[in-house]
């Protein structure tokens, strides 16, 4: 049984609400769930210390038990000092797409032949 640090949604339509719980990777993200090691209130301010609670004692007896957090779950994690979550780096994220290059390209042979024409 694989098991997953993860968030559960609450609250009402347009005003969300978190609980962090320990699942079966299997089981449905508001369904059956082992343990509520948190909570999670995303429209309270960003600076507010009431905004992710964690039982500290319960997270790292389940990670020691091989519990894996997802990356949301990991980013609160890691801002608390429980785990480290690895730095990303995608540089290929920013490169144009192959039609936008050819398109550019065209762009600079257009501009090329007319700076020839002029001189």
């Amino acid at each position: 049984m694989s098991l997953k640090i993860r968030l559960t949604r609450g609250g009402a339509k347009k005003r969300p609400y978190y609980r962090i719980v320990v699942a079966d990777s299997r089981s449905p993200r508001d369904g059956r769930f082992i343990d509520k090691v948190g909570v999670y209130d995303p429209m309270k301010p960003k600076d507010d210390p009431a905004r992710v609670s964690l039982e500290v004692e319960k997270i790292q007896s389940w990670l020691a038990k091989g519990a894996q957090p997802t990356d949301r779950v990991l980013r609160f994690l890691d801002a608390a000092g429980l785990a480290k979550r690895p730095a990303r780096n995608n540089p290929q994220k920013a490169e144009p797409g192959a039609k936008a290059k050819e398109r550019a390209a065209a762009r600079a042979e257009k501009a090329g032949a007319g700076e020839d024409a002029a001189a």
